[in-house]
């Protein structure tokens, strides 16, 4: 059975940055791009550049079904959304005939706004004739098991594409909400923003009206939890009085289990709310954080962090990347080393929250040298996590040697995992004990714990999604 990250023992190729570099297989480099990609500039490639590269990639692949599992192993494991409609879009053009497209159109499509993004991508590069049958299919099985709820939710109204449009050339099994979405008879959804829209078009005053709405969706519960840490700063600016109940729903120990937000996303919502200066907000963000690291799974043994602090790591990257490296050092034992042209072990306190780790990291404009942690080390370590967009340059060859008399001097073989958190596409290692991964959820570390036991662990992983 092939290895998933199968490369060769020499240097295959120059990565974006012009250094030595190792290809991926098309199976690895898909699943980086997937479980990476939130179709955002990055440093040396633009969000368009991402989805032709996916696309490029799914030509490649001897198995095209591997991509359909991909897709799903990201849209469900990793809660992926817009990567996975470039893929989705991209198979429909690409495989004709295929028994497996229809399962995997369906699993794709969780929300009716996935099937509205799927027909428009796919629209924007075969023209707006007939839909492949694989589509067509896959997107009604899925339409006709939405409730009345989510149709008039995420309808689409005025897009290029709406929901109706979508009905209109798929053809779902009529049920009594399909048929009230197509004769524009069925309710408005009852969601928060509805709610919020509708304040102050009685003739009622907006700030006023927008403060009762605030009253009514917190104290029922009914606002989720991404969309009440995403609008803090409105609930403190239209309901200040409601500010103790909305930083304590924001808390609640059940609500963050559930919610399984991205850590980075409890980072930006707690920079905006920096500007406002509100102690209290800002430490219901930092509770919030703090809870959700109940759900990350402790690894055995001695860890060592390094986070690649250069240039072309700014923005989003930066981010994640510190947040990561702040979340596996706060919940095990863990060093950290901080890298660009050198490489230096960063002191910290373990006591400290995860936002107070994260934040005083500091993201330089030098370059990327893989070699020089290897060569700050100064002990053995069961497993080493490298947090970098994997753009090395310095000294232009692989660092391979680097390792290699790093393990000699220690007497170490540790478990390496490369976090290619841009999925470039490029590898620095091809040891045997190495694993390139992309990507951040708690779902992660779940998935490090296993591939110490079964290199396997992430391929069998995606080939085990069933398309049926």
């Amino acid at each position: 059975m092939p290895k998933f990250n199968r490369v060769s023992k020499r240097p295959t190729t120059v990565n974006l940055a012009g250094g030595q570099a190792f290809s991926e297989s098309p199976e690895l480099e898909l699943t980086s791009l997937l479980l990476s990609s939130l179709m955002q500039d990055q440093f040396y490639r633009k969000a368009s550049t991402q989805a032709v590269r996916l696309c490029q990639v799914i030509d490649a692949l001897a198995d095209k079904r591997f991509a359909g599992q991909a897709a799903v192993y990201a849209r469900e494991a990793f809660g992926m959304r817009s990567i996975t409609h470039v893929a989705a879009a991209h198979i429909a053009g690409a495989v004709k005939g295929a028994a497996w497209t229809r399962p995997m159109f369906r699993r794709l499509i969780q929300r009716p706004d996935d099937a509205t993004e799927i027909v428009a991508l796919y629209q924007a590069t075969h023209g707006k004739g007939k839909l492949p049958n694989s589509l067509k299919d896959g997107v009604a099985q899925a339409l006709a098991g939405f409730d009345g709820y989510q149709l008039a939710k995420y309808r689409q109204a005025g897009r290029a594409v709406s929901l109706v449009d979508v009905v209109n050339l798929t053809h779902p099994k009529a049920n009594e909400q399909l048929t009230a979405l197509m004769h524009g008879t069925l309710a408005s959804a009852e969601t928060w923003e509805a709610r919020l829209s509708a304040a102050g078009q009685e003739g009622e005053d907006a700030d006023t009206a927008k403060a009762g709405a605030w009253h009514d969706l917190i104290r029922s519960r009914k606002i989720g939890q991404l969309a009440l840490l995403r609008n803090l700063r409105n609930v403190a600016e239209q309901a200040p009085d409601l500010m103790p109940q909305a930083c304590a729903l924001l808390a609640d120990a059940q609500r963050v289990a559930r919610a399984r937000i991205f850590p980075f996303q409890y980072d930006t919502a707690y920079r905006q709310l920096e500007e406002k200066g509100d102690r209290f907000l800002l430490e219901a963000v930092s509770r919030a954080m703090e809870l959700s690291l109940a759900s990350v799974p402790k690894l055995a043994g001695k860890t060592c962090v390094v986070l690649d602090c250069s240039g072309s790591m700014a923005g989003r990257s930066a981010q994640i990347g510190s947040l990561f490296a702040a979340v596996l050092y706060k919940t095990n034992d863990a060093d950290l080393v901080l890298l660009s042209d050198t490489a230096r072990y960063q002191a910290l306190n373990p006591m400290d929250s995860v936002l107070s780790l994260a934040r005083p990291i500091r993201f330089a404009s030098g370059g990327t040298n893989f070699h020089a942690p290897f060569q700050t080390m100064k002990r053995s370590y069961d497993r080493i996590v490298i947090l970098s967009d994997m753009q090395g340059w310095i000294g232009r060859y692989s660092p391979a040697s680097t390792f290699a008399q790093y393990r000699e001097k220690f007497a170490s073989d540790p478990h390496m995992y490369s976090f290619d958190l841009q999925g470039y596409g490029t590898l620095q290692f091809p040891e045997r004990r190495v694993y390139a991964l992309a990507g951040f959820s708690e779902r992660v570390f779940d998935v490090m714990g296993r591939l110490e036991e079964d290199r396997e662990a992430l391929v069998d992983a995606v080939r085990a999604v069933e398309l049926a």
